[in-house]
């Protein structure tokens, strides 16, 4: 494995553990088990939106929407798995 492979496969690691925490934190902030009056966790919560919302929105824009269920996060994993599994080793270098 390359340094370039190594550096793309890192990042969509932490990508992937991105958007898993931002949508587990989502259900939380939903079912009110955190309080988002709390500054730290609306900072936390604030900070994953920002990180997330750039790559979920386009995708939600394609599916349509069923009835509060958003399946966006789980097309972006998969997205993700994609990409580090059959694009990331074809890097030439």
């Amino acid at each position: 494995m390359g340094p370039v492979e190594w550096l793309v496969s890192t990042v969509l690691s932490l990508a992937l553990f991105t958007v898993i925490v931002s949508a587990v934190l989502s259900w939380l902030v939903a079912f009110n088990v955190v309080n988002t009056g709390n500054r730290f966790v609306a900072t936390i919560w604030d900070t994953f939106n920002r990180l997330t919302e750039p790559l979920l929105n386009p995708i939600r824009k394609v599916i349509p929407s069923l009835g509060g269920v958003d399946l966006s996060p789980v097309v972006l994993i998969i997205g993700i798995q994609f990409v580090q599994n059959f694009a990331v080793p074809l890097i030439p270098f």
